[in-house]
């Protein structure tokens, strides 16, 4: 699979309309499809994520309405979803808890201040360019995430599916209370959540562009309505009120406003962190490019827009990009069709959602979160990399243990360890000459003769940047190189193909080793050193000490110049 490369850098102004644009005619019907299948399915969701932030049932609604189409519009990413989310909306919770009573004027008023506060913290992430903090999500940590996520999620839908309170606490304390309660199972609900499942995958298996869920929900509360299920203990939604936010910044003093600003700052590094990683992963399914720094603007955008319609703090959403993907949908045009289907529910279709079984809202999340869980990808890890299935073993256990902001932490951790962990032992080479004039590289083993191009001259290519942490092993080999022999080699070449940045720590390493190897009577040359390398080395004061002779474009040039000069009893030619 390929991984997806983020666009060049902009500036302003703003690009628009990336996730939409080019129309392909012949999806334009199947992401219209995914849009009312997000709708559907995403209304309960995001009432119950209202919930959880303690705030008014609507709101939730409001959250994929203007800011879910800020994002379509202002954002890069084709796939991600933007709306209410269960790890942010739990931050909001606690971080509110104690300010104000769940639901009340002041709490709405606080919740808007955070919105507009993140918005402000994403707006300055892009212009300092923070995207590029995704690119430390290795592919491995993504399925990792992902699966973590998953697990979680259906994990926390088996109460809703079975009748029962649930447990308390964490993901895993929570579903150990629920498979104790299963002897209070009520049977009516448990036959609801199973016939969703049943519709949803038997619609599946007989074409996978049938809306199963879509179906499941509107019969759904067709039977709930007919058949009065409610009466017979299923739980339902209840009265939901209808009509569009009141629109205006909050009016809170400026207290508020420095009093929730930690807290802002730590929801945003949970959306930049799960907004970047379900991007990345979508896009690297479907070999697409994106970039983060406009998806920043995008994010920023939609939380404005939440902070100033009377809603909370809204994030890229796993579980709904989920939704729209495994609907067909391709394209933002699946999330501005969702707009419009919450526009018009808003004015005219809230009384109807009254008669959903919050049951089905289980069953569906349910079946999304089974849908993240990625076996395929973690065997493929498992059967090519046992360090990186070991890692995202690690992300998926702390998502599943301590929560999806924990594991969005850890994950970013772990992949910036496994970084500095290639570039501090790159798999170093010698360069040595093959039966005829070809070259071959040889790993360096520092247990065995080092191999030569030429007698006395030796090639080394080093095959990572040069930083201080791992200078001291470069200076090891180097040393291994000169002392390594029956004799030092005439000609040491630092082949720098690899080698793209050289910071001061390396610097001053690689003027200690000229002081000691030409000490000793070898000449240290350079070859294929880039243009920016080049400069930093003019700068170091470093061509000066080596001389500009010492650098050459290729091997080759390499060798060539090492026979046209005598040295150590042989001579051009010998």
């Amino acid at each position: 699979m390929a991984v997806a490369k983020t666009k060049g850098r902009r500036s302003f102004p703003l690009p628009m309309f990336e996730g939409i644009l080019p129309i392909d005619r012949a999806r334009v019907s199947p992401d219209v499809v995914a849009g009312i299948t997000l709708a559907a399915l995403g209304i309960p969701e995001v009432m119950g994520y209202a919930k959880i932030a303690g705030m008014p049932v609507i709101t939730g609604l409001y959250t994929i309405l203007i800011p879910i189409a800020a994002f379509a519009i202002f954002g890069s990413s084709r796939h991600l979803v933007v709306g209410a989310d269960s790890a942010t909306a739990a931050i909001l919770a606690a971080g509110l808890a104690g300010l104000a009573a769940e639901g009340s004027t002041q709490y709405v008023q606080y919740a808007g201040i955070m919105a507009i506060l993140v918005a402000g913290i994403l707006l300055l992430a892009r212009i300092v360019r923070l995207g590029f903090l995704a690119d430390f999500l290795s592919r491995s940590v993504l399925i990792g995430f992902l699966t973590g996520v998953g697990i979680q999620v259906a994990m926390g839908q088996v109460p809703g599916m079975l009748g029962v309170p649930g447990g308390t606490g964490r993901t895993l304390s929570k579903f150990w209370g629920t498979l104790q309660q299963i002897p209070q199972t009520s049977l009516t609900t448990l036959a609801v959540s199973l016939s969703v499942l049943v519709v949803i995958l038997g619609l599946r298996a007989i074409n996978d562009r049938i809306p199963g869920a879509l179906i499941a929900v509107i019969g759904a509360i067709i039977v709930s309505w007919a058949a009065d299920l409610a009466s017979h203990g299923v739980a339902t939604l209840g009265l939901v009120p209808g009509g569009l936010p009141n629109f205006g910044v909050p009016t809170s003093g400026w207290d508020a406003w420095s009093k929730l600003l930690p807290m802002a700052a730590s929801i945003f590094l949970v959306i930049l962190a799960q907004s970047a990683a379900t991007s990345r992963a979508y896009a690297a399914k479907y070999s697409e490019s994106f970039d983060e720094n406009v998806d920043l603007v995008g994010l920023s955008l939609g939380n404005a827009a939440a902070g100033v319609s009377g809603t909370f703090v809204v994030n890229g959403s796993p579980t709904k990009t989920q939704i729209v993907d495994s609907a067909g949908g391709r394209s933002q045009i699946s999330t501005l069709t969702t707009a419009v289907i919450i526009l018009v529910v808003l004015l005219f279709l809230t009384k109807p959602l009254q008669y959903m079984p919050e049951a089905v809202l289980s069953a569906v999340v349910f079946l999304i979160g089974v849908e993240l869980v990625d076996v395929k990808g973690m065997r493929k890890i498992l059967r090519w990399r046992l360090d990186e299935f070991v890692v995202a073993v690690a992300t998926t256990a702390t998502v599943v243990v301590f929560g999806v902001e924990q594991g969005i932490v850890l994950a970013i951790i772990l992949s910036i360890i496994d970084h500095l962990r290639r570039s501090y032992h790159p798999h170093n080479t010698v360069v040595a000459r093959k039966e005829g004039s070809t070259f071959q590289s040889v790993s360096f083993d520092a247990k065995a003769p080092v191999p030569e191009l030429l007698p006395g001259l030796v090639v080394y290519r080093f095959a990572a940047s040069l930083y201080y942490a791992n200078a001291n092993r470069f200076t090891d080999e180097v040393r291994h190189i000169f002392h390594g022999g029956d004799k030092p080699p005439v000609w040491l070449c630092i082949d720098g193909s690899a080698v793209g940045d050289v910071d001061f720590s390396a610097g001053e390493t690689l003027a200690g080793l000229h002081e000691e190897l030409t000490g000793g009577g070898t000449k240290i040359v350079f070859s294929e050193v880039s243009d920016d390398v080049r400069a930093e080395l003019d700068r170091y004061g470093l061509t000066e000490r080596f001389g500009p002779s010492a650098f050459y474009d290729s091997i080759v040039q390499v060798a060539a110049a090492y026979e046209r000069e005598p040295h150590d009893g042989h001579s051009s030619g010998e």
